[in-house]
This record gives C-alpha cells, sequence and structure tokens, in this order.
C-alpha cells in the first residue's frame, strides 16, 4: 500500500491540459491561413529557475511554447543551492542585466531584489488577469509584498504543520487538532499527556537550533510577530518541558523527521517534505498512523515565487510565460507533476492533483494551507533573520534575559 501511495504522489498524472486557462496570442491566431510559415522569428525568453531533476518546469514550458508559438522559453538551469542561486540572481540583477526575464525566487527574497528596483511589479498584471491576490495563497502573496505592491506571483508554496501519530492521540484531541481549536499550551500538555505511549521518547519536536529553522518557528510562536514577548515564553516552557529531547535547541528539519519517522515523537512540526518519507517504503512510521492538523497561529510559509526583471528586454513575452506558469494551466501541469503544491487556490480542489499528492485531501492539511503566515518582508532579510536568531536563541539557552532578547528581535523588526 505504502509503495502504491508513494507512486501516486511521484507519478505524472496530467499530460492533456495545454491550453487550459491561457491566451492565445492574437497577432499569431489573426494571420492569415496562406501567409503562415514556419520561418516566422519568434522571441527567446530566459527563464532562471532551479534544476529540476523530475521535469515539470520542462513540460510547462513545452505546453506554453504550444499555446503561445510566438515564444522560445530557455531554461537557465540554475543550481538547487539556494544561497548560491541568491548570489547568482544578485550579480546579475545588480548589473541592470537582462540575462533574465523570469526569476525563481526563494520566499524570503522578493523584498530585497524589490527594494532594490530589479522587480517588475505585478498589480497590472494581476488585474488584467482578472486575478485577485486572494486567488492565491495568503503567505506567498504576502512574502512578494513590499511596501504596498506585489512583486511576485506563487510557483509553489510550501508551509509549516503539525504531524501527530494518529494510533497514540485520542479520537478527541484529533479531532481539537485537525480543527484547529488548540493553542500552543493545548499541545504542551498533550505532549506531556502523550509521550512515552507508543513506543514515543519524546512529545514535540521541532526546529530549534540557531538557523532559518528558528526563525519559521518563532513566527508561528510569536503569532506573525505580533506577540515576540509572549512567543518565547512558550518556546521556553516547551524547550524546558520533559517532554521535549534535551538537545531540542540543536534541532533542524532533519533530527525532527528522524525522530517523527522512527516513532519517537508523537508531535512534530516541519514541512510537507516528512510527509513524503511516511509513505515511502523505508521508514518505521506508516501512513496510517501520520496525522496532520494546522498550527495553532499558522504556518510559515516557504517555496518559491515568480518575479519578472525590470531591466527584461522582452518584458511581455516574460509577463506572458509569467501567466501561465501561476495560472490555470501551469499550475496543473507542475504540480501534477512535481506533486507540489499549487499556488492558485481554486486548484486544491483538482482531482488530478490531489491524485498526485494525496496531503491534499486531507482535511487538516487543507486548513493548515488556508493559514500560512509570511517572514518580515524587508530589504536587508538575513540580516534581519540573524539578529532574530542570535537574540532568540541566547534567550531559550538561558545566556539572555526575556526583556533584552524581545527588545533585540522588535528593533530588527523594525
Amino acid at each position: 500500500m505504502k509503495k502504491i501511495i508513494s507512486i501516486l504522489m511521484l507519478s505524472i498524472l496530467v499530460f492533456s491540459v495545454v491550453g487550459c486557462g491561457a491566451k492565445k496570442d492574437d497577432a499569431v491566431k489573426d494571420v492569415p491561413a496562406d501567409t503562415q510559415t514556419t520561418d516566422v522569428a519568434k522571441t527567446t525568453i530566459t527563464i532562471g529557475f532551479q534544476a529540476d531533476p523530475v521535469g515539470g518546469i520542462q513540460k510547462v514550458i513545452e505546453a506554453f511554447e504550444v499555446e503561445y508559438p510566438q515564444y522560445d522559453v530557455e531554461f537557465a538551469n540554475m543550481t538547487n543551492d539556494s544561497a548560491q542561486m541568491h548570489d547568482q540572481l544578485l550579480n546579475s540583477l545588480s548589473a541592470s542585466s537582462g540575462e533574465y526575464d523570469v526569476l525563481a525566487m526563494d520566499v524570503v527574497w522578493a523584498g530585497e531584489f524589490a527594494a532594490a528596483g530589479y522587480l517588475e511589479p505585478v498589480d497590472t498584471l494581476l488585474m488584467d488577469q482578472g486575478w485577485k491576490a486572494s486567488d492565491f495563497n495568503a503567505g506567498s502573496m504576502a512574502s512578494g509584498k513590499y511596501q504596498g505592491k506585489n512583486y511576485a506571483l506563487p510557483f509553489f508554496p510550501d508551509l509549516g504543520f503539525l504531524y501527530y501519530r494518529k494510533d497514540v492521540v485520542s479520537p478527541e484531541d484529533a479531532a481539537k487538532l485537525e480543527a484547529g481549536t488548540y493553542t500552543w499550551e493545548d499541545l504542551l500538555a498533550m505532549s506531556e499527556k502523550y509521550v512515552g505511549q507508543g513506543g514515543t521518547k519524546y512529545g514535540f519536536v521541532y526546529q530549534s537550533k540557531q538557523y532559518e529553522g528558528l526563525i519559521c518557528n518563532l513566527n508561528e510562536f510569536s503569532k506573525n510577530w505580533t506577540d515576540v514577548k509572549g512567543g518565547l515564553e512558550t518556546m521556553k516552557a516547551f524547550t524546558e518541558s520533559s517532554a521535549m529531547p534535551e538537545d531540542i535547541l540543536v534541532y533542524t528539519e532533519g533530527e525532527t523527521h528522524a525522530s517523527f519517522t522512527n516513532k519517537e515523537a508523537v508531535f512534530a512540526r516541519n514541512w510537507p517534505y516528512m510527509y513524503g518519507m511516511a509513505v515511502a517504503d523505508d521508514t518505521p512510521i506508516v501512513v496510517e498512523e501520520v496525522g496532520l492538523a494546522p498550527l495553532p497561529n499558522g504556518g510559515t510559509v516557504g517555496g518559491w515565487l515568480i518575479g519578472l526583471n525590470k531591466n527584461s528586454d522582452n518584458l511581455q513575452g516574460a509577463k506572458d510565460f509569467a501567466v501561465f506558469l501561476a495560472g490555470d494551466g501551469g499550475q496543473r501541469i507542475y504540480s501534477s507533476t512535481n506533486a507540489s503544491l499549487p499556488g492558485m487556490n481554486s486548484l486544491l480542489a483538482d482531482e488530478g492533483i490531489i491524485a498526485a499528492n494525496t496531503l491534499l485531501s486531507n482535511e487538516g492539511f487543507k486548513l493548515a494551507l488556508t493559514k500560512t503566515i509570511a517572514r518580515p518582508v524587508v530589504a536587508n532579510y538575513q540580516e534581519v533573520s540573524d539578529k532574530i536568531q542570535v537574540a532568540a536563541h541566547a534567550y531559550l539557552s538561558g545566556s539572555k534575559t526575556l526583556e533584552d532578547a524581545v527588545k533585540e528581535i522588535e528593533t530588527a523588526l523594525q
């Protein structure tokens, strides 16, 4: 059964979606048949995207080129190392280069690139398509909004949410979790209540090391930075609970998924990739033992956005490709091929996409998708992130007072 589900998640299920929801080029469409030739000059659009070994983006390109025959799309296959890709894009954009017409961006880059004047706003594009920001994943859109303007469209969102052991947690508590009607304090109480049951060693595992994962978790504990003091206090209570691993302050995603998939933890906060591990054949846990729920204050959004290079020589082509990729046609192809989440909300109920990604049929996960929250959207994100990480970890590890940590974090956020 696990193998069947795993195959379903990774299978390519949609092949006949060419043309869905996309506009044909009027200039090409209106050319009389007897004057058409096969030698019409085409405009080349270059997209700077991360490497895609599964092949979803190539299928999108092929469908786009059929729908828009006036364009050739050149895929500049970039590294999958996020930091290296950031620097590569930054070097090109800062030189006012039109090397990449369309950019794939980590959600935390959009504010930096927009503040530097490298991106073309997409507000007019949204209006031209009759799209509203609310048609897309809320956290993704918030991540691409800077000083009142939208600078990006969702490519594919990622989000943090709660995993729990269905074979350990009572049906009453499970219902409370999946409905999202619980608090962090409730979760701590449940962690202490269930730890040790079902062969577990830990109540709850999450990311508390001094790195970007700590920012994502504090974002969630602090209600999207609206209650930094309360968020830190709650994290401290978890840190000091006997239901947590003694070394929780060095936990990253790796330690988290190792604990949960080895059936050592009752609860875990992590990203969707861990569900794929649960349905695979090589982990002790089986998918029937895995429950999903939204986090109390929403889950931090991750994933990637689509941006338009303001210095593109082919801006109209860049817009056409971005519309296709973010719209119904492109999202349907990419999400089905790569088993990723669609950024367009209407596709969350699409049968073909659900078949390719069984997460989308889970009620707890579907609710989590509606409660995504963004990290700070600022021009100097990495600097802000570093300051918050240092202050928060120092407080959690006991080397800084709560008051000092709150002051430093709130100053960094200003």
